[in-house]
């Protein structure tokens, strides 16, 4: 973990004197949005997606699938049936128009695991040479699985050797495609990469993995459902296919009318507000199924001491989180959903028992080594936290105020937040590393206060 050489400015995490009792309409999810947009772009036919994220990792997307020649084109959509109006939910929406792929183009990823795992793959359907760079912890995080993968299925891939980026992919219009085999130990990602454009591929893909671990299952999930949903005929594991194998046949993807489900995962710190405070708060058009990760905290934060319930209003389902202001202590295997670990890290900080999170190893190739990061700064709120082979273990402690450094990582300074509304004087550094995934972080937190008494 580095810090960078210009200290940005410190956020003062609002302290909470009171109960939360709030709403919240969570923006979209950064995995639909992000997948949404590579399915419509290598579709036969353009597509809509209704209500997307418009965060820094989701516009690196669209600025990137753009410099390769598709059209994306932003607009507003409205329910309205009045002459010339787009049907569909009312808010902003994205047109996207398929073209023939091309290169020359460089790509900028940013820190976006998904720019920088799905896009190498697009571009091998490109014709042409498409470069690949980003912020300086991208050369750290693996993708040596997707490049490895594309050049066994055909492709032509300059990385020097490192195996990580920069990199540039020399598109020749096609792919063979075809059977591979990938350890996806490190990150799920790497399956996800394949499957999304495995449908473009000349034979299709089929997708093995042959490590030991291969955490976030339910992200690899969502790729199949969304696959699906454009068309493509995908063999599973969970569907009585052979275990650890995805199989993509060839053939066209249909353009979608998508509407993208709120981002259930950031919608976590505002349900542990809350937990932490006895608190009440609503997310609106919480869906009853999904394959989101996210969907999980229902049941993760009612086991650590809150209650929850759905409720159908004219817009749709909504759920309501209710905290008691006591927070237990658990025992949780977070393999498959290790993005909530941060968060969940946070509220066992302030538990009444201690809680070992576990099934996490992968998080130290995150956006920043996250289990390093966690331990050392909640133990410098004076916490008690000691990093196992593949979590974390807490006991709780009384917590003092402090500087909560980010590491420029999203999920990083909403966990400091979290731990500021019992912890009175915490303050988050870079509290703007949020925009990655949640942009107006800030003002969305100090809104939902705004009647607990701050």
């Amino acid at each position: 973990m580095t810090e960078s050489s210009v200290q940005p400015a410190l956020w003062p995490a609002p302290y909470a004197n009171g109960a939360v009792e709030a709403t919240v309409t969570v923006p979209g999810s950064k995995s639909v949005t992000n997948r949404g947009l590579v399915l419509a772009a290598l579709a036969a036919e353009p597509g809509w997606l209704r209500r997307p994220l418009r965060s820094r990792d989701t516009l690196l997307m669209a600025d990137a699938l753009r410099a390769m020649g598709v059209g994306i084109e932003e607009t507003v959509s409205s329910s309205s049936s009045a002459a010339g109006a787009v049907p569909g939910p009312s808010g902003e929406a994205w047109r996207v128009i398929p073209s023939g792929l091309h290169g020359p183009a460089t790509v900028d990823v940013g820190n976006a695991g998904t720019v920088m795992r799905f896009l190498p793959p697009v571009a091998t359907l490109a014709d042409g040479a498409v470069r690949f760079d980003g912020d300086p912890r991208s050369y750290q995080r693996p993708l040596h699985s997707v490049i490895n993968a594309l050049r066994a299925l055909g492709a032509r891939i300059d990385d020097d050797g490192r195996g990580s980026l920069p990199l540039t992919v020399h598109g020749g219009g096609a792919l063979e495609g075809g059977s591979v085999e990938i350890d996806a130990s490190a990150s799920s990602q790497f399956v996800s990469a394949l499957l999304l454009s495995g449908a473009r591929f000349n034979q299709g893909v089929e997708v093995r993995h042959v490590g030991s671990v291969l955490p976030s299952l339910p992200h690899i999930r969502m790729t199949v459902d969304m696959l699906r949903g454009a068309g493509a005929q995908v063999d599973e594991p969970e569907t009585g296919g052979e275990p650890n194998v995805w199989r993509v046949s060839a053939g066209a993807l249909l353009g979608r009318d998508l509407t993208v489900e709120p981002d259930l995962s950031n919608a976590q710190p505002f349900l542990a507000a809350a937990l932490v405070t006895g608190g009440r708060v609503t997310v609106p058009d919480w869906p009853e199924r999904t394959t989101q990760p996210g969907d999980a905290l229902r049941e993760i934060f009612t086991g650590m001491g809150g209650s929850c319930e759905f409720a159908e209003t004219a817009e749709g389902t909504s759920l309501t989180f209710t905290g008691t202001g006591r927070i237990h202590g658990v025992d949780l295997d977070l393999s498959e959903v290790g993005e909530l670990t941060p968060g969940i890290a946070a509220v066992a900080a302030l538990a009444d028992s201690p809680s070992t999170l576990r099934g996490v190893a992968h998080l130290r190739l995150h956006e920043t080594d996250r289990l390093a990061a966690l331990t050392k700064e909640i133990n410098e709120l004076g916490g008690d936290v000691t990093e196992t082979a593949d979590g974390l273990h807490i006991r709780p402690r009384p917590l003092h105020g402090g500087v909560f450094h980010t590491y420029d990582d999203h999920r990083m300074a909403t966990a400091g937040s979290i731990i500021g509304l019992a912890v009175n004087g915490v303050e988050i550094e870079n509290v703007a590393t949020t925009a990655k995934t949640l942009p107006d972080f800030p003002r969305m937190w100090t809104d939902m206060l705004a009647g607990a008494g701050v």
